[in-house]
């Protein structure tokens, strides 16, 4: 895709990304726990559009919480794809609050924050997580903790799913994958890993040729008396399965 047509789509995503920040500070404060989440999911959809990618939902997401969303990481467009499903808060790393206009959009949608850098961070957002769990939120989060290559699962950290087995929530493991919209084969143009930076991820994106999301959603399961490593281990598992039934 030529330049010209990169830098097009460009300015109209920053022109959505605008509008979804003054829908954020203007209208977020009047509507229900519903309505916003259907903006968010409706705004999330337009811009995959926007940027040229077309979302295919496999499975069936929840409808309604409470639930924990389990699924793996391959990019920052996840959260888009994923919100384009069904809208959920997300646990992302801290340094996402303070991305110039991302932030905003981020904390609007609800998303809690984790300072990845201390490890006792971890209990106080579990105790949010089990907060919103038991206000009845749909929460997501990566388990392997950062982005992959995507051509394999990195192992699963367990901490965040004492959030589930404390409030009695069952998980809803997922699995993500991009690919060429003419071709089916994976794609690796929104790759965010190693020495990629969020603008080199964008730019390689823009460029692309049309892609699909593929988000496969599996059926939730209960803890069943497991604690939170046997869980991640054998939640990994049924992730690895959903990676390769999105292959088929």
């Amino acid at each position: 895709m030529s330049n010209l047509s990169a830098c097009w789509k460009l300015l109209r995503a920053i022109a959505h990304a605008l509008s979804g920040w003054w829908i954020i500070r203007s209208t977020f404060d009047r509507l229900t726990p519903q309505q916003r989440g259907e903006r968010v999911r409706r705004w999330a959809r337009e811009m995959l559009e926007v940027l040229g990618i077309r979302l295919v939902v496999q499975g069936t997401p929840a409808a309604q919480g409470p639930m924990l969303l389990v699924c793996n990481h391959l990019s920052w467009l996840d959260i888009l794809a994923i919100h384009g499903a069904q809208h959920v808060r997300f646990v992302s790393k801290a340094e996402v609050r303070r991305w110039p206009l991302i932030g905003s959009l981020a904390t609007g949608a609800g998303t809690l924050y984790i300072e990845r850098e201390r490890r006792r961070d971890a209990v106080r957002v579990v105790h949010h997580m089990t907060e919103a769990l038991r206000n009845g939120d749909l929460v997501a989060i990566f388990p392997e903790g950062t982005t992959s290559d995507g051509h394999g699962l990195l192992p699963f950290h367990a901490n965040l799913l004492q959030a589930a087995i404390s409030s009695g929530t069952p998980v809803q493991p997922a699995a993500l994958r991009f690919a060429d919209a003419t071709t089916g084969e994976s794609s690796t143009a929104a790759r965010y890993i190693d020495d990629d930076s969020l603008a080199t991820s964008l730019w390689r994106t823009l460029r692309a040729p049309p892609l699909l999301a593929i988000v496969r959603f599996g059926e939730p399961q209960s803890a069943q008396g497991r604690e939170r490593r046997t869980w991640a281990r054998s939640l990994h598992e049924d992730v690895q399965q959903l990676r390769r039934d999105t292959l088929s």
